[in-house]
């Protein structure tokens, strides 16, 4: 329904609204911070600084509260494997942290001092050092999901060998790095996941071949560091397994999706006889596209801390003898998969609607009669009495907040599609506390996630309530092929890309419309990536929207196919199938722009290599040619993920211009 009308002031145009959110706080406060390390009372994490280059640093929380900066520029931890990288940092006790640097993509270890570290390249520190060779080409060798043992680093390696060859394999380096990686499992496309048993004899990963992704299929195996050989536990082509974790020296934890939900297991690496430890129909993973994240953690007890859920998940503890599940009761909506644990402390990242993506440490062990939502949580309830854990924020996603009229409270709904698919979304209507609204419906915004196996989630977003504050709604779609909700729910997109997607989409615009929600000639789509090639899409097979936005968007598909990382290079024929000059027509966006006649808004970063910049430049020249308004906005040094404050700020100023003209009365 529209929202509720405020006496006292006369009606204000939807877009117009006075709003104490600028693309400056938007910008300013987007940290990112991830891929938390908790050890012997410190924390560490990663953290983003969009204000310089969008570099990424290491941060360092002491047990006596204090927080300090590990690297300075021009040290910048991204890890480059799959392009998407992941986590690009692990912390050896007593030595130091190593990272792998954007620049040249070589592992650096930065010494400790006793206290974490200090900053690098500052006046008096200690600057890091290489411990892995230069390559011959230019970030030709590359590093991700790095854990220690002992005095090693173990890792993925991942080498472009030239001619767009790339070869991947796990390998160990020696902390002091003062001998060449050596290998230690290879012969698949792809690894993930490197553990080392507690008694060093064993190492478990993750390994897939093309066509596969690691959502459709895995294996899990372990391999014998003696020389004895390797054998496969769990998996195949219609199993994802994800996150080995050793239990004891013959017995692995490992989550699998065997019965159509992402659960936890217990094998055992002799007999391979793998359990399930609290059988339900909920996900307790996210789709494995970053490398090192972290599902569950082991706590001191033997217990586990494990998240799970649909859509959003939650974090509770696991006894793995009885299967007994405890929900800790903690005031957030939901937590990334990127747990850490040591005894019974906990940390990761949680948000909420109040909340923006979060470091959280959480004493697991800590029973009260009820969890205090302390320092804000965040979440849409209270904690339920007898819940245990306590929780506090070390450090927020996001700056100083508004007035929290101003952040709209995500509603989820379930939508029906074509043929009576269920569909997920969010809903946020406008919030804006000072404005007088009227009887008239909002205009709104569907918005698409990336991926397409991703999944939108219940977090505070400015980004979000930078439009919402001004009159403009917005609904997030989890259209099939969404993780979040099983397996059945994604592999609906299995051979439907730009069909299901789309479907689901359009029925989530219909559903604004259906109870006055929206105004029918204002409803605009916008998308990155997968979600763009959506958005595009969807914009050809309906006139219900007013305009559109795609950033990074795929518009053809066998160029995609021949030009994209190879992560993903094959990802196409399982989206849509082989390459078939009819089908594909059928499909992407490119051979359909004779039906677009609304407004399009463009952006794209000119050093992607996941979706190339020819992807847009090439819908945009089709536009033009038929004489559709189409707006292009390039920008240099940027890749897939966009990371720098002044593109961040250009590409919120263009949505807000290109909406408004859009909305205009």
């Amino acid at each position: 329904m529209p929202p509720e009308h405020t006496s006292g002031h006369p009606p204000l145009p939807f877009g117009s609204w006075p709003s104490p959110i600028s693309t400056a706080d938007v910008v300013r406060g987007d940290l990112r911070p991830g891929y938390p390390t908790v050890l012997a009372g410190e924390i560490w994490w990663e953290e983003d600084r969009p204000a310089e280059a969008g570099r990424r640093t290491i941060v360092h929380h002491a047990a006596d509260g204090t927080r300090r900066e590990l690297l300075r520029a021009p040290w910048d931890a991204r890890t480059r494997v799959h392009e998407y990288g992941g986590r690009s940092y692990t912390v050896a006790p007593g030595v130091g942290v190593v990272f792998a640097n954007h620049a040249d993509q070589r592992l650096y270890l930065l010494p400790a001092d006793g206290s974490g570290g200090p900053p690098a390249g500052g006046a008096g520190g200690l600057d890091p050092r290489a411990i892995t060779p230069e390559p011959e080409t230019p970030s030709g060798l590359r590093y991700a999901d790095l854990t220690v043992h002992g005095d090693e680093v173990w890792c993925v390696q991942e080498r472009h060998a030239g001619g767009g060859k790339v070869i991947r394999s796990i390998v160990s380096i020696p902390l002091r790095g003062d001998a060449e990686p050596r290998q230690r499992a290879a012969g698949s496309d792809f690894y993930a996941f490197p553990s080392v048993s507690p008694d060093g004899e064993h190492l478990a990963y993750i390994c897939w071949d093309h066509p596969r992704l690691p959502w459709a299929g895995t294996d899990l195996r372990v391999t014998r560091l003696d020389g004895g050989g390797s054998r496969r536990l769990m998996g195949g082509a219609s199993e994802s397994v994800l996150a080995p974790g050793w239990k004891d020296a013959s017995t692995l934890y490992a989550i699998s999706d065997r019965s159509g939900w992402w659960n936890l297991h217990q094998v055992g690496i002799h007999d391979a006889s793998p359990r399930a430890l609290h059988p339900a129909e909920e996900e307790f993973a996210w789709a494995l596209s970053e490398l090192g994240g972290a599902p569950y953690a082991v706590l001191g007890d033997g217990g586990l801390a494990v998240l799970h859920g649909r859509g959003d998940l939650r974090l509770s503890v696991l006894d793995p003898e009885t299967g007994a599940l405890t929900e800790l009761g903690l005031p957030y909506d939901g937590w990334v998969p990127c747990l850490s644990a040591d005894g019974s402390t906990v940390c990761g990242v949680a948000y909420g609607p109040r909340l923006p993506r979060s470091v959280v440490r959480v004493d697991a062990a800590a029973r009260r009669e009820r969890a205090t939502p302390g320092d804000t949580g965040g979440g849409t309830g209270p904690p339920r009495p007898g819940a245990y854990g306590r929780a506090e924020v070390l450090r927020r996603g996001a700056g100083a907040l508004p007035d929290p009229g101003y952040l709209p409270v995500p509603r989820p709904v379930e939508i029906r599609s074509r043929f009576g698919r269920r569909v997920h979304a969010y809903v946020y209507p406008p919030a804006n506390p000072s404005v007088t609204t009227g009887d008239a419906a909002p205009p709104y915004v569907v918005s698409v996630h990336g991926g397409p196996a991703a999944h939108s989630v219940a977090a505070l977003d400015l980004r979000t309530a930078f439009f919402t504050s001004r009159g403009i709604g917005v609904i997030e779609v989890n259209h099939g092929g969404s993780t979040g909700y099983g397996r059945a729910y994604r592999d609906r997109l299995q051979g439907h890309w730009g069909v299901i997607d789309v479907e689901d989409t359009i029925a989530a615009a219909e559903w604004l419309l259906s109870d006055g929600h929206a105004d029918p000639a204002r409803i605009a789509i916008r998308g990155t990536g997968a979600g763009g090639w959506t958005a595009m899409a969807a914009c050809c097979a309906s006139g219900l929207f007013c305009g559109g936005v795609a950033i990074a968007g795929v518009s053809t598909l066998s160029a995609l196919a021949a030009s994209t990382h190879d992560f993903e290079s094959r990802y196409v024929e399982w989206l849509v199938g082989p390459d078939d000059p009819l089908l594909y027509a059928s499909r992407e966006p490119l051979a359909k722009t004779g039906q677009i006649d609304c407004p399009m808004l463009l952006m794209q970063g000119q050093d992607d290599p996941i979706v190339p910049p020819s992807q847009s430049e090439a819908f945009v020249a089709a536009l033009t040619e038929r004489g559709v308004p189409c707006t292009y906005l390039a920008f240099e040094g940027e890749s897939h993920d966009l990371r720098r404050a002044e593109t961040k700020t250009a590409i919120l100023a263009a949505e807000l211009s290109f909406y408004l003209q859009l909305f205009r009365p």
